[in-house]
């Protein structure tokens, strides 16, 4: 009789231990980057917030998505209800015990709250004022501003931003893209919203239009996708028909000017090469070896400060 009161019982229970803990699969930092950067760039476009900053608290808060309150509340910055929040809440500890938590219906409502909620208060208003590639300047502010108590939280930001690459998104405007579009007509520049990612991405730097390259991506295929040579493709971004494109790469569809329209110099970070920075700006190669005196072929170390416009 023991035996077959205890193991129904059990079986009823099992669904709710099954709720009670996350998954066993963990999401990595590259797999949430690539998930919500869209909707980081989306909100930097709309309220001002740099996007490399939003993914790198997202990515902090969470811990790459897979925290509890991320997977069960849609909470991707731990933001707690206040007073004057009227929405669902989840309740976990924290500092205290049963702390309550905003709950989402989707992790994109998450994100909207993150932006309104710096915006809202009042402390972070000299954040915007701050351009939106100076992310180490908005995480310091941050810190300041007393976002969290722990006293390295702006340098595990940076150094989030610095490892994952995030700062090239900070640089990015949307334009909707159609694929039958002749090469005489010009996008048209729209406000961003969840619907242009699901269409052809095309981005702006330093006025040259350019994709991120995606998985699965190949200069031929984007060639045959966009109308264009392959050989145009090649000359744009000065590479050999035989280079291999990674995910994350940048893919110039027009040609690289001779000096950036805005920034006026890059501090190298370790591993950058000339070509790489190259690319981050929309530079030419030959263009950027002349504004810093280099010798062809010559790489800079790190630390160093590359000029990018005369």
């Amino acid at each position: 009789m023991k035996k077959s009161f205890f193991l129904p019982y059990a079986f009823y229970l099992m669904p709710y231990a099954l709720l009670s803990q996350p998954s066993e699969y963990k999401m990595t930092r590259q797999e949430y980057v690539e998930k919500y950067k869209d909707i980081a760039i989306k909100e930097m476009l709309e309220n001002g917030i740099p996007a490399s900053i939003t993914l790198a608290q997202g990515l902090l808060e969470s811990d790459n998505g897979n925290s509890g309150l991320a997977m069960y509340a849609n909470n991707h910055f731990g933001i707690k209800c206040h007073e004057d929040w009227k929405g669902e809440t989840y309740i976990q500890d924290d500092d205290k015990r049963d702390e309550c938590f905003r709950k989402y219906r989707a992790a994109e409502e998450s994100f909207d709250d993150h932006s309104n909620f710096l915006k809202s208060k009042g402390r972070y208003a000299f954040l915007f004022e701050l351009r939106k590639t100076d992310y180490k300047g908005w995480a310091e502010g941050l810190q300041e501003a007393g976002y969290a108590t722990n006293r390295s939280y702006s340098e595990r930001l940076i150094k989030l931003i610095d490892d994952n690459k995030l700062y090239q998104y900070d640089r990015m405007q949307v334009m909707a893209v159609d694929k039958h579009e002749t090469k005489k007509s010009a996008p048209q520049i729209i406000k961003p919203t969840l619907l242009t990612y699901a269409a052809k991405k095309i981005f702006l730097n330093n006025e040259i239009k350019y994709m991120v390259v995606q998985d699965g991506d190949t200069y031929y295929k984007i060639a045959q996708q966009l109308d264009m040579r392959l050989w145009q493709l090649h000359n744009y971004n000065e590479t050999g028909r035989q280079t291999c494109l990674q995910v994350g790469d940048i893919v110039y569809l027009q040609p690289k000017r001779r000096h950036s329209q805005k920034e006026e110099f890059h501090t190298v970070r370790w591993g950058e090469t000339m070509y790489y920075i190259s690319q981050l700006y929309g530079i030419k190669m030959r263009h950027l070896y002349r504004l810093n005196h280099m010798a062809d072929g010559q790489e800079p170390n790190a630390g160093q400060k590359i000029v990018l416009r005369k």
